[in-house]
């Protein structure tokens, strides 16, 4: 049901054909928090035991918390009480919490930031599909990159996408994908009862192990980067609310079944990616299926990393900067970057490792909470400033180990230790 005291700019009645129903963001949401980092939870499971399953319930409850106070910093109260959208995008929020140092200081590094965050996953969802395609058909004479080249032919079309809702279209689709292959993997397992065995699931005892766990569990969560668009395109922007409690709770139901029935069926023979455990027979079927997922998922970051290039170069109001050919240029020139850089970057995962637990953790963590206190904190009480503490600290730690596990993994690769 809507929120009666959000109140949004009324949409001019032209732009009504491209906002977006509850459901359509819903889709766009599990899109972003059901990707393929999924398919490494019961890998997670393995090094984190029933401190895991708790970690899976946590991650959810605090991203989706996350989600809602950045909604939130988009309002203020006007003079009747009500709750006003007064901001548009993350970099609104960001430049209102600078603004004093700064008018656009903050806008700035957020913008910097985001694309980051987009590039790096636009680039990894090539490089898992050269992967897949590689270990699909493992005769053909080909290598993982020159996969990649030819998986990026289908993504050309992205080109042409100029709103949310054909973007909704595909996340659906893209969900239904990940259902398909979630649904393939637990009824193997099911068929595997036999083997089960509680006795597999066990406390942590490994910590850089526990640590690898963290991330996976709390960046399969990730969704902060796209909330404003989403919530700015929506016909009716008061369901937000339960429209994120719905996504993240089925998506926390969804992980945790998949990655308990997955643990107990291998158990220490679980292996990084799950599907690497399965039958040949069923391992070809879900290697497609994932292809699919992850050229479905492309168009979602690769719409708002286009969007925020864009409107930060047309700021100037410039003619020439506002015309669709222009809008064209810049998405045809990004897509080009991103099979550029995952062809020609070696030891990419470790690079997005290090990137995500930078990036990853301040948009997701650290740049909401402290947006909230700073733009909230005369109408917050002591449990929801404690709250926004209290996630800060745990962002900042998650965000610290993250980066001294990649960096070692990378002196490792180089042969610096």
């Amino acid at each position: 049901m809507a929120d009666a005291e959000y109140k949004s700019p009324a949409p001019l009645p032209h732009a009504q054909a491209k906002l977006i129903t509850s459901w359509e963001a819903g889709w766009n949401v599990t899109n972003a928090i059901q990707g393929v980092f999924v398919l490494g939870l019961p890998y997670a499971l393995l090094h984190s035991g029933y401190s895991g399953l708790f970690l899976i319930m946590l991650a959810a409850a605090l991203c989706c918390y996350t989600g809602k106070i950045l909604i939130a910093c988009l309002y203020e109260e006007n003079e009747e009480g009500q709750l006003v959208r007064v901001r548009d995008t993350y970099e609104d929020i960001a430049n209102a919490c600078c603004k004093k140092l700064s008018p656009s200081l903050g806008g700035t590094v957020v913008s910097v930031t985001q694309v980051m965050e987009l590039l790096m996953t636009c680039i990894l969802y090539l490089v898992v599909s050269g992967n897949l395609l590689s270990h699909s058909f493992p005769s053909v004479p080909v290598t993982e990159r020159t996969w990649s080249v030819i998986a990026f032919v289908p993504l050309l079309p992205c080109v042409f996408i100029k709103t949310l809702k054909t973007v909704s279209k595909l996340s659906q689709l893209c969900s239904l994908v990940h259902f398909v292959i979630l649904l393939v993997v637990m009824t193997y397992c099911l068929t595997q009862t036999h083997q089960w065995s509680w006795a597999k699931l066990r406390l942590s005892t490994e910590f850089e192990g526990f640590l690898v766990s963290v991330g996976v569990i709390i960046f399969s969560y990730t969704s902060q980067i796209f909330l404003p668009t989403l919530e700015g395109s929506m016909k009716n922007p008061g369901e937000f609310r339960c429209m994120l409690n719905w996504t993240h709770f089925l998506a926390c139901v969804l992980k945790t079944t998949f990655a308990l029935t997955a643990f107990l069926t291998w158990g220490e023979d679980t292996k990084e990616v799950i599907t690497d455990n399965l039958p040949s027979f069923l391992q070809a079927l879900v290697n497609l299926c994932l292809l699919s997922k992850a050229l479905l998922s492309y168009p979602l970051p690769f719409f708002a990393a286009t969007e925020i290039v864009h409107a930060c170069i047309s700021r100037g109001n410039h003619p020439n900067y506002s015309s669709p050919l222009f809008a064209l240029g810049v998405r045809g020139s990004f897509l080009l970057l991103t099979l550029l850089m995952a062809t020609l970057i070696p030891h990419f995962a470790l690079l997005m490792g290090l990137t995500g637990s930078i990036t990853g953790a301040a948009m997701t963590f650290l740049l909401p909470s402290l947006f909230h206190l700073n733009l909230k904190w005369r109408n917050l009480s002591c449990l929801e400033k404690c709250a926004d503490v209290s996630v800060f600290i745990l962002g900042f730690l998650c965000s610290l180990a993250g980066i001294v596990c990649s960096i070692k993994g990378l002196l490792e690769v180089f042969g610096g230790v």
